[in-house]
């Protein structure tokens, strides 16, 4: 019965996972609720299991691993460089699909929900929150930005050891690959984490919660779309590289994040997905993938805040004039980056576009009903961001195995060997 399981292509069975789970919770939704949430649950606790020490463990590596290229801080620069231009392209999109399909002119009669508000530290706070004054908890918190420092600052030692490093580094190394080895092996319980999370999700909302913001959610689907094929892809062809292998490639990174709704969650598939499908050296890859975890979110901090402050703007018959919209259009760019490392950066990125046109955060409870499914979206976009930034960056390096990435290999018979 394994062995029939694990010869059916991991994406098929996800696939079949999203497809069921729906359905269940279509057919029987208070049901679909009660069995699908803790199926979600213990798999989004299995998969935060196995992100931490593989955040740290594969910077440690990776930082290690870079001190031999010349270039290490060209790569650094090239990535942040490619982060701004592919969040102020999110913006223009998200404000662009706001203005063409109007959703906020079709709507009436909201309900305006109460919303706590987040807040927003300072730049000051910022850096000083990125100092792990007690490793141990910043494990125990899962704080990701704090573990990244430590991870750098451990890397960075060891590659200045030299051969007095040289033992420790081959621990570090051999963790890194009986992580990998675990993480292969959860991944393949992903399609029944995939029906317990959308069944769940599905059961709870209906059509009464999603039709008055019907036009919203297609504007979103319909924006982080045209983000990932014709902006994404566009990229990827000025590059050289085919299509399809792109698109076929990325597929599985995006029905994770999808599913999940979290960069983290989906960091192992994402960073696995890089190295074995992608091209992209596993040194690279095991840097750029935590770092765009982290600060990649062209669809949370950028297509989204955009469309709905026009929206608001839209519903509440705001005239929004060029300053306006350039406000936003700065604000949506820069948000990307501004809220890196902060718990809920949507809603955070969100608030920083409102202030910015002069909108009140309160008006945030009018879609927030709906932001588990816009989140949906939201983090399949984003994902696909981070594991396409570090392909654009090996192909200009050329360091980027383009044969591998025609290929699109489909490491399955390797992950049925690590799960017997």
């Amino acid at each position: 019965m394994l062995k029939v399981y694990l010869s059916v292509p991991l994406w098929q069975r996800v696939l079949a996972g999203l497809v069921l789970g729906g359905l269940f919770g279509v057919l029987a939704p208070a049901t679909a609720q009660l069995v699908g949430k803790p199926i979600g649950d213990a798999y989004g606790a299995l998969i935060r299991m196995i992100v931490t020490p593989l955040l740290f463990v594969s910077i440690v590596v990776s930082v290690g691993a870079l001190r031999h290229s010349a270039g290490a801080a060209r790569l650094g620069l090239r990535t942040l460089g490619w982060y701004v231009i592919t969040a102020a392209l999110a913006a223009i999109v998200g404000i662009g699909f706001a203005l063409v399909l109007e959703p906020g002119h079709s709507v009436t009669g909201l309900a305006l929900s109460e919303v706590k508000p987040k807040l927003i530290p300072g730049f000051v706070e910022v850096l000083v929150g990125l100092i792990p004054a007690n490793p141990v908890k910043a494990f125990a918190d899962g704080n990701v930005l704090q573990i990244l420092v430590l991870a750098l600052i451990v890397g960075a030692v060891l590659a200045g050891m030299g051969e007095a490093g040289d033992r420790l580094r081959g621990v570090f190394e051999d963790a890194n690959k009986l992580i990998m080895r675990v993480v292969r092996i959860v991944l393949q319980v992903t399609p029944i984490g995939t029906f317990g999370l959308i069944a769940a999700v599905v059961g709870k909302f209906g059509l009464d919660v999603l039709a008055p913001l019907g036009d919203f959610i297609i504007a979103m689907y319909l924006a982080c779309a045209f983000h990932i094929i014709v902006v994404y892809g566009g990229l990827i062809k000025l590059h050289g590289l085919p299509l399809r292998s792109y698109f076929r490639g990325i597929w599985p990174v995006f029905q994770h994040g999808f599913v999940t709704s979290s960069s983290y969650a989906t960091l192992p598939e994402t960073q696995r997905t890089m190295t074995d499908r992608l091209g992209v050296p596993s040194d690279y890859a095991s840097f750029a993938a935590p770092l765009g975890a982290t600060m990649k979110m062209d669809a949370c901090g950028a297509i989204y805040p955009a469309i709905a402050a026009i929206f608001f703007a839209q519903y509440t018959g705001v005239q929004l004039d060029v300053a306006g919209y350039l406000a936003i259009f700065l604000a949506a760019t820069l948000g990307t980056l501004a809220t890196a490392g902060v718990p809920g950066p949507a809603v955070v990125s969100l608030t920083l576009t409102l202030n910015a046109v002069g909108l009140p955060m309160e008006y945030i409870g009018y879609i927030i009903a709906v932001d588990r499914v816009v989140d949906m979206m939201r983090t399949g976009t984003n994902v696909v961001g981070q594991a396409t930034v570090p392909v654009l960056v090996a192909a200009e390096e050329k360091i980027l195995d383009r044969q591998a990435f025609a290929e699109t290999r489909q490491p399955v018979a390797a992950v049925a060997t690590a799960a017997s």
